[in-house]
């Protein structure tokens, strides 16, 4: 199997303020497929209490690379996109995550490239985006201000999605059952009318327009085989319940029919 394309992308933290954040980052970078994290001058953080909060990710863990100024945490990369929420009055290119993802894919033929988020509480300095190729804004309502793991996870899945290698194929129902024949629906249709009048449903209405409409509802819901059968058990089973109820209400009258009447009683 070929390397991901996303083997060239790296998280880059500025300032992380937050061991808990710097875990949901991780958690978001192994959900998508981005394994390179390098951090900037972060909070003291404990390792193993990150793999605990984001399980499972000790191979990202155990390669975070660690740096005392950006400068150097990006020194290798060919392409910086950085995330903010804030307009700035300079005239950097702005993309959206999508655009954004587009470009970071198309650079990473020629080398490294970083997707750079800044503290928590601050964003990223303009000291810090002036080292970007490009502003990356996230668009969101008026309230802008989303959690830095939020961030990385949207700029990480439009990644994932357009590298396409990367993404994860859903397997099919465990049971898959075949599409219903044409035979079956009929036999549906024939044992849901057999229900309704059983249950006196037509006695007001037109059984042709009514069954019509279950015949419309029916092949929009196309059910697959195993669906279908299921239908046809619950109709045939109405009628069976309501025979079985006729029939012991019949016994029921029989028997108090058939009871002798009580003598009458004698005189003192």
């Amino acid at each position: 199997m070929s390397e991901s394309v996303l083997s060239r992308v790296s998280v880059v933290l500025f300032e992380p303020q937050n061991q808990i954040n710097i875990a949901a980052v991780i958690r978001a970078m192994k959900n998508m497929g981005v394994a390179s994290l390098r951090l900037v001058r972060p909070v003291e953080y404990d390792p193993y209490r990150v793999e605990g909060i984001a399980h499972d990710t000790a191979d990202i863990i155990e390669r975070i690379a660690h740096f005392d100024d950006l400068d150097s945490a990006l020194a290798d990369c060919v392409h910086v996109a950085a995330y903010t929420a804030r307009r700035r009055a300079a005239k950097w290119v702005v993309r959206d995550p999508r655009q954004s993802a587009a470009d970071v894919l198309a650079s990473t033929a020629d080398g490294p490239v970083a997707l750079l988020f800044g503290r928590e509480d601050k964003g990223l300095p303009n000291e810090a985006l002036d080292r970007a190729r490009v502003v990356v804004n996230i668009p969101t309502t008026d309230h802008a201000s989303l959690n830095l793991a939020q961030a990385v996870l949207v700029a990480l899945y439009e990644l994932h999605v357009a590298a396409g290698d990367a993404t994860r194929a859903v397997a099919p129902p465990r049971d898959e059952a075949p599409p219903a024949t044409a035979e079956q629906y009929e036999r549906l249709f024939a044992n849901a009318a057999e229900a309704l009048e059983i249950i006196a449903f037509f006695k007001t209405r037109f059984p042709e327009h009514i069954m019509r409409s279950v015949r419309s509802l029916a092949f929009r819901a196309n059910p697959d085989a195993r669906e279908i059968e299921l239908l046809r058990a619950m109709a045939i089973e109405v009628v069976r319940a309501t025979e079985r109820e006729r029939k012991q209400h019949k016994l029921a009258l029989e028997a108090a029919t058939a009871r002798p009447n009580a003598a009458p009683a004698e005189e003192a």
